[in-house]
């Protein structure tokens, strides 16, 4: 049972880390770098990739 609890809680984080990493890719400082420079910014990448790998692992866990 305690697993998915766990499962739900990193299926929670994962989405709200996939939220967060969205909202940075999005921002308007991220979109004139991305104008200037061609680079997104590291944290967007890790927030979408790393709160959807955790998302997979809570789906996982539940199951």
């Amino acid at each position: 049972m305690k697993k998915k609890y766990l499962g739900v809680v990193l299926m929670v984080v994962g989405v709200a880390a996939v939220v967060w990493g969205y909202n940075i890719y999005d921002s308007a400082s991220s979109e004139v770098t991305r104008a200037l420079t061609g680079d997104s910014p590291a944290e967007a990448w890790v927030g979408m990739v790393g709160g959807a790998i955790c998302f997979a692992i809570g789906l996982l866990k539940v199951k």
